[in-house]
């Protein structure tokens, strides 16, 4: 078997499978709850059933891997002929899946560095993308958490939602906000900031909430070589004008990805989620 540094992510990272498998890239599943069933993110729930299980107001809550499917993930890994594991994951401010992963990497056949990247969705693919680059050939653990580290550094990820409400209900954002948004009938925009989710700007409607929230993205991509995601929920037209508008105006766009989140982002953040990932390289 040849040795190598493996990476290890989670199915919140929204990676294309392509990309996944050309870098050798495993993701460890998130969970959702709907009603009293557990279902694995990405092979038991369609974001269309859960879009549908939220506009009719059943009960949806997600929870992070156990422990023990990190340590299964690991041994699996390691049986590959990896002899170092970078496991990186999204925001514990979101999150304990960074927590889970930390427990047990303790107990892994081969050494493991967890990473919080403070990051979520393609804003967390990306790291991983870079970690795996830096990895192959004779990359060494370090060499690929400190390209992980990097690209977390200059990466910023900006979200319209058409409510607060499915943030408020999971804890994600302060109730004060969510209330203010409600009750001024506005249309808010959010950032990842410190690995959080917070309210940046509050426009009156969808429409120059999504001119706003181009204008925002093609700022942060300026004089920069960058890659992009853009990320919907059950908003597939909107999200691919918003993507062509991207590729006209952004000058420096290396790669463009397209993808609906999967049902773990989505039950917090609701149908009608637009979201853009600037990740310079």
């Amino acid at each position: 078997m040849s040795r190598h540094v493996a990476i290890v992510t989670d199915s919140t990272a929204y990676l294309p499978p392509g990309l996944m498998e050309r870098h050798g890239i495993t993701s460890v599943p998130l969970t959702v709850v709907l009603g009293d069933r557990a279902l694995e993110e990405g092979t038991e729930i369609s974001t269309r059933s859960l879009a549908q299980a939220l506009q009719k107001r059943r009960p949806v809550t997600t929870s992070r891997p156990s422990p023990e499917e990190f340590a299964r993930t690991y041994r699996e890994v390691a049986d590959t002929g990896a002899d170092g594991i970078v496991s990186l994951h999204l925001s514990a401010e979101l999150s304990g899946t960074y927590d889970a992963a930390v427990l047990a990497a303790r107990e892994a056949p081969v050494p493991v560095r967890v990473v919080d990247t403070g990051m979520v969705a393609m804003a967390l693919g990306f790291c991983a993308l870079s970690a795996a680059e830096a990895a192959e050939g004779d990359g060494t653990v370090d060499d690929a958490v400190t390209a992980a580290e990097k690209r977390a550094a200059g990466t910023s990820a900006h979200f319209y939602v058409d409510t607060l409400d499915y943030l408020r209900r999971g804890g994600r954002i302060g109730t004060a906000q969510a209330l203010l948004g409600s009750a001024l009938a506005v249309k808010p925009l959010l950032r990842l900031e410190n690995g959080r989710i917070e309210l940046l700007e509050k426009v009156r409607t969808a429409s120059k909430a999504i001119a706003r929230l181009e204008e925002i993205v093609v700022e942060r991509a300026a004089g920069a070589e960058v890659d992009i995601a853009v990320h919907h929920l059950s908003a597939p037209e909107r999200a691919g004008v918003l993507a062509e508008r991207l590729r006209e105006r952004v000058a420096g766009l290396a790669e463009l990805h397209v993808s609906e989140v999967g049902a773990v982002i989505g039950a917090h953040t609701g149908p009608g989620l637009l979201g853009v990932v600037v990740s310079p390289r």
